[in-house]
């Protein structure tokens, strides 16, 4: 699909549709909605003083154009709510509600006006990057009743703004957004169509075309690294683990010298459980259980496009937790790349596992700085429900500065503490520690389990279990997957950059 920006006044713009941005209580005789009112021969006039539409958060009026001194034909008014309120997330659920809108009304332009004129660059990012999210559609295996409409473009037209600047927004927004569905249409795949294997070659082809290096260390490699945790929670399973490694390196380097950035994402592939095996009922929404490594892999698929001055490792350790005669169980010592050793307690805590060696791993390559991601705990959503991601970690400035980028782009994150009091749970009477703490404060002692092998370095860890997965659909976003993070963690490089 192709993005455009535009300065231009809303009745010059060459599109089949118009979209606008109204908030709540908006007269319609003054400004623009005066200019489309008078288009419209008075029918958005006529449908406020009905009440029918009165520019609440969601709402929305559709009508068809006849005037000779528009181009379009067809006007979308989308409510926004309260003027006040009116931020990044709203404004790139505007780009989301109005793409799947008009898509479903077969129109294939689209012209949105946003109405947010702070920082023309950034509104047309963000307009664009929910106009693309708002596309993405989890039916690809559907051969019946699939949505087959398609938009041919998005321009977003800031009156008055520098052209240049939107054109570079809307831009960076394709980048963006396309790398959000990237990573959407990888969690949403099947276990049998997302093996590691699978998995490490999609990586391989991100880094082949946008020019990041690439690396995918196999079972032998991995044991002569010592990564027993990591291959503890592979065992059970015939399909074989990988660990991928991607880098951007800046061809101008701006930082201090050494820094490197690691994200690190949890890729169970497919979860069972393991010996300790889950409930049948809704086991299948399991193959979400990449996600984090998904993320990771979509975040450096964009910077490599947006060329930030700083590096950035991605690390993914892929594997599938299924039960066999081979697999591990309870109660079994597994010995992390660390030399730590860990009591098995459940196999079904397997992502923290696995980030161990990751982040050993990560830290053997020169991270000075990790952020990891994961899918990691049911207890999060109890804790948090489907609004905010949690976020821990050992470094403040780290945790400070995710959370403001989050902000930012409209992604909400909510700081959980990591007392030294947490770690007394995952205690071991006959190892260093052990994989679960019981029942109380399960995230945060999912955490603590990993701060034992971040240690001195900065870190900071995302769960995302509660956050990744979007049920029901919304006007601007389909069921499933919703690849939250990326847009955070890009917005968090590019700050890094300065």
């Amino acid at each position: 699909m192709d993005v455009f920006g535009s300065s231009q006044s809303v009745n010059e713009v060459n599109a089949e549709g118009l979209a606008v941005a109204v908030f709540k209580d908006e007269r319609a005789d003054s400004g623009l909605l005066k200019t489309l009112d008078t288009a419209s021969g008075g029918m958005i006039s006529d449908v406020m003083k009905s009440e029918e539409f009165a520019g609440k958060e969601g709402e929305t009026a559709y009508f068809h154009l006849s005037a000779k001194n528009m181009k379009a034909r067809r006007l979308l008014l989308v409510g926004c709510g309260d003027r006040d309120s009116y931020k990044s997330a709203q404004v790139t659920q505007l780009g989301g509600t109005v793409a799947r809108f008009l898509r479903s009304k077969n129109v294939k332009t689209i012209a949105i006006v946003p109405r947010a004129n702070d920082d023309a660059e950034r509104v047309a990012q963000m307009v664009v990057v929910g106009s693309i999210m708002g596309l993405f559609e989890p039916d690809k295996y559907r051969t019946k009743d699939k949505e087959k409409r398609e938009l041919k473009s998005v321009t977003v037209v800031i009156d008055g703004a520098d052209k240049k600047a939107v054109q570079r927004g809307a831009e960076r927004g394709r980048i963006i957004g396309e790398s959000i569905n990237f990573t959407r249409d990888m969690a949403n795949e099947p276990g049998a169509y997302m093996t590691p294997t699978i998995m490490a070659d999609r990586a391989k082809q991100v880094a082949k075309e946008f020019g990041l290096s690439f690396d995918a260390l196999d079972q032998k490699q991995m044991e002569k690294l010592g990564m027993g945790s990591l291959l503890g929670v592979a065992r059970g399973s015939d399909e074989p683990p990988k660990l991928i490694v991607l880098k951007y390196q800046p061809s101008r380097f701006r930082g201090k010298k050494d820094e490197l950035l690691a994200l690190v994402g949890k890729g169970v592939t497919f979860d069972s459980g393991g010996i300790s095996l889950k409930p049948g009922e809704n086991m299948e929404l399991m193959k979400y259980d990449m996600t984090g490594a998904a993320t990771v892999i979509g975040t450096m698929r964009a910077i490599a496009q947006l060329k930030p001055s700083i590096p950035v490792l991605g690390v993914a350790p892929c594997t599938e937790n299924l039960p066999s005669g081979k697999a591990t169980k309870p109660g079994d010592i597994l010995k992390a790349m660390t030399g730590k050793t860990i009591e098995v307690i459940n196999t079904d805590a397997e992502g923290r596992l696995i980030l161990a060696d990751a982040i050993a791993y990560a830290k053997k390559l020169g991270a000075t700085r990790i952020i990891d991601m994961a899918t990691l705990t049911g207890a999060v959503s109890i804790a948090l429900g489907d609004v905010n991601t949690a976020i821990l970690g050992t470094d403040q400035e780290l945790i400070d500065e995710v959370i403001a980028s989050g902000v930012e782009v409209g992604e909400k994150f909510w700081q959980l503490p990591l007392d030294a009091e947490y770690t007394k749970q995952i205690k071991s009477d006959i190892a260093d520690i052990k994989n679960i703490g019981g029942k109380k404060a399960g995230t945060i002692t999912a955490a603590a389990f990993l701060k034992e092998f971040s240690e001195e370095t900065p870190w900071a860890h995302l769960d995302i279990a509660g956050t990744a997965w979007g049920d029901p659909a919304t006007p601007y976003r389909a069921k499933g997957p919703t690849g939250v993070a990326v847009r955070t963690l890009i917005e968090f490089i590019e700050r890094s950059a300065g």
